[in-house]
């Protein structure tokens, strides 16, 4: 991935944790890189191609003075995501924010915050089995596609399946989707975790009836597993209704650690 660099963008703010720095404000330096893929745009010589980083310091500057911020995390995190909304092409940023004048009684040079966002794919499965379930998994979606931190949201046909382990409880309704998000795995799950609880989600019962279930079976190539979250979803490669939706959308979808695709492995359940 190619990449662009802004460097020492000396902006006048007022951002920090005391009063006097919201009022009298500092210099803050901001350093931005942006990757994207400038092939074409270096053989066409056409901005459109590229990033125009004359709008992008007009970003951070916008960010940095419409605003008032405890912290240089939450500048360099409203930086970051406001340049990569308004620059489709670019992929990622890093976004340092350095600050000299920084409250400290000691000889420093400066303190900074740097941090990386980008954009990732990211597949999940829907489903439902309590009252309108198509309602549920419809105002889920919508929830999901107008999210600020979500892009190019496609939602696969909906088919009615039967329960999967806990087989005493009425037919599912369930589907898949397909996005980009600014938000991390956990970010993401939490979103999740919320829709599901907006819709009256419980948990009584592993497996159990649900009006609202909401998966994360990929996020790019990402191999996760701690205690809230296990990324690919561990029994998707077992589970019809949920290859059979996901590979409506991505059909050639790689699974990290089995290395076969989403239509390998549903082709396999299949005969199996």
């Amino acid at each position: 991935m190619d990449k662009i660099i802004i460097e020492d963008l000396r902006i006048f703010a007022h951002h920090g944790v005391f009063e006097h720095e919201n009022i009298n404000g500092q210099n803050f330096y901001v350093n931005a890189a942006l990757y994207l893929d400038t092939e074409k745009a270096g053989m066409l010589d056409e901005l459109d191609l590229s990033a125009d980083y004359s709008k992008v310091c007009s970003i951070i500057s916008r960010v940095m003075t419409e605003n008032t911020f405890k912290l240089i995390e939450s500048a360099a995190q409203a930086a970051a995501v406001e340049i990569l909304k308004a620059q489709p092409l670019v992929r990622s940023v890093d976004i340092e924010i350095r600050k000299p004048e920084a409250p400290i009684d000691m000889d420093f040079r400066s303190v900074s915050v740097k941090i990386n966002r980008g954009w990732h794919t990211a597949v999940i499965a829907l489903g439902s089995n309590i009252g309108d379930s198509k309602s549920y998994i419809s105002n889920a979606a919508k929830l999901l596609s107008e999210h600020s931190l979500i892009r190019n949201f496609r939602l696969s046909d909906l088919i009615v399946t039967k329960p999967y382990g806990y087989t005493d409880q009425d037919d599912f309704l369930n589907g898949a989707a397909v996005f980009e998000t600014i938000l991390s795995p956990h970010g993401l799950l939490e979103l999740l975790q919320s829709a599901e609880n907006n819709a009256g989600r419980t948990r009584e019962i592993h497996w159990g009836p649900r009006t609202l279930d909401l998966d994360i079976i990929f996020y790019d190539q990402d191999i996760i597993s701690d205690p809230v979250l296990t990324v690919p979803h561990p029994d998707m490669h077992n589970r019809l209704f949920v290859l059979e939706p996901v590979a409506q959308l991505v059909p050639y979808y790689r699974h990290p650690l089995l290395n076969l695709t989403v239509s390998q492995l549903l082709e396999g359940l299949k005969k199996s």
